[in-house]
């Protein structure tokens, strides 16, 4: 399993900082091939020693970048697309994932299947059809 991944961001939001990193895994085949393509939004307070673990995996009617069609860090539907290199859609999963009950002080670690919250953070961004 191939992982990549990027240098965390700060976030402020009401008052509170977070860091946000954005990772990417998959699975080589060999001969520039890749399968199991997975884009990790990891999200955790300030000097906090839990987090929230944002997973986007492949599937049907859903994507995830692979570098080769897709750019790094865009997962989507036919309908609509996130980037979530963007800060403004590491705070809509954010916002999201706290309303549903997350709690940013908890120590342990915690994983979320990213589709679960994908609709309502790309009604926050305002995703527009097509990208």
């Amino acid at each position: 399993m191939v992982r990549g991944g990027k240098k965390a961001r700060r976030l402020v939001v009401d008052g509170a900082t977070f860091m946000w990193s954005l990772g990417h895994s998959h699975r080589a085949l060999g001969q520039g091939r890749y399968e199991d393509c997975c884009e990790a939004l990891d999200i955790r307070l300030f000097k906090a020693r839990g987090r929230l673990r944002i997973v986007f995996r492949a599937g049907p009617e859903r994507f995830v970048a692979d570098g080769y069609l897709t750019p790094s860090g865009v997962v989507g539907t036919e309908e609509r697309r996130l980037n979530l290199h963007e800060p403004g859609t590491a705070r809509a999963l954010l916002d999201e994932a706290l309303a549903r009950g997350w709690q940013p002080d908890n120590p342990e670690a915690h994983e979320i299947d990213g589709w679960t919250l994908y609709g309502a953070a790309a009604t926050r961004r305002g995703a527009a059809s097509g990208g």
